[in-house]
């Protein structure tokens, strides 16, 4: 539920509120939801801007290596590194900007593979990535490369999110998660297998399993974590959704339109999710994925037809309407969903947050 200033405005109109009571109340609302994430012009400026300053700081990386070699791209790394922390912690603690300094601080993260990347191109012994080489040995000092970067960048987002409670700074430790896996994964295989190379499928299928396991993370910190203002599962559901959801539906796995009623099953699981968990991001990826799947349905029966077109339209009137309903019955829903479960149930499912 959002509450804006017209809301404490009727409220005062009506007697529930006195002017005092109400303009007290605005104002403790204001300064506890002043450092939240909402999408505003500001916050997406800071996030925007943020995304700017990392291709511009990896663009800028890539030549300064060119230029100065590896000792100097550390350097120039550990040095902005710096530079954005004491940023960060001016605006954070000083200043009270919570979303920018927090910003900052994830920039800082992000420089560390720059910095390990720019150590190990000094080891004579351990090849650079991408010029290639078709042997085993190659393959394995590769991917070891990747994976120190990796380890390095994981190691330094928990340290900071230790000392600097921004949710966000889970993204940079989650995508280093997701390529870590990816590596380890293609090392243990050559030593098993003997295989030094992946097909698309084979990518494909690592991140529809890491998709999942992402998920249960996430699922475990959504239970074991409470504060409202510091929601660390976001982006762990966010990435995890993104990575099994996609691959599920483009890559020709198990459960994807070849199996079209399994597709759809594992697509409404995740619609009754995002009330069981009250995540908003299941609805949408699981409505996309019914909607893919009466799309690819109603093509295959009526392609060609006139009559396609306009089951579109019907189509998606229809879920304009069921999204109308939705919204305004939201709560009755939940209630009745979360009802009828069995107390056992209900006992593990997150924490409600407002």
């Amino acid at each position: 539920m959002k509450i804006v200033k017209k809301d404490i405005d009727s409220a005062v109109l009506e007697g529930i509120l006195s002017a005092e009571q109400g303009e007290s109340f605005w104002n403790a609302l204001q300064k506890r939801t002043s450092n939240r994430p909402q999408f505003n012009f500001a916050n997406v400026a800071y996030y925007f801007g943020a995304f700017i300053v990392l291709s511009g700081m990896t663009w800028f990386m890539s030549l300064a290596w060119q230029e100065f070699g590896g000792h100097g791209l550390s350097f120039l790394a550990c040095f902005y590194a710096f530079l954005f922390v004491m940023a960060g912690k001016t605006l954070w603690f000083q200043q009270n900007l919570k979303i920018p300094g927090g910003l900052l601080f994830t920039i800082a993260v992000c420089m560390t593979p720059l910095a390990v990347f720019g150590v190990i191109s000094q080891v004579q012994s351990w090849p650079i990535p991408y010029i290639y080489d078709a042997s085993s040995t190659y393959f394995v000092h590769e991917h070891s490369v990747y994976i120190l970067m990796e380890i390095a960048t994981i190691s330094m987002g928990f340290i900071t999110l230790k000392f600097i409670k921004f949710p966000f700074l889970v993204a940079p430790i989650t995508l280093a998660s997701g390529f870590l896996y990816i590596h380890l994964k293609a090392v243990i295989l050559l030593y098993t297998t003997g295989k030094n190379w992946w097909s698309y499928s084979d990518y494909s299928s690592l991140f529809f399993w890491f998709g999942l396991i992402c998920l249960m993370v996430a699922y475990w910190v959504d239970v074991k974590t409470s504060r409202i203002e510091e929601d660390y599962a976001f982006w762990l559901y966010l990435f995890g959704l993104m990575s099994f959801w996609f691959n599920m539906t483009f890559t020709g796995s198990i459960f994807s339109l070849q199996n079209p009623f399994i597709y759809l099953f594992i697509n409404l699981g995740l619609i009754l999710l995002s009330v069981l968990l009250q995540r908003r991001t299941f609805i949408v990826f699981g409505t996309l994925g019914v909607c893919y799947f009466l799309y690819d349905l109603l093509y295959g029966m009526l392609q060609g037809s006139f009559v396609f077109p306009l089951t579109m339209m019907v189509l998606g009137l229809l879920v304009i309407y069921a999204g109308i309903q939705y919204q305004r019955n939201e709560e009755a829903i939940e209630r009745l969903i979360v009802g009828n479960l069995p107390m056992s149930f209900r006992d593990i499912l997150p924490r409600r947050r407002s």
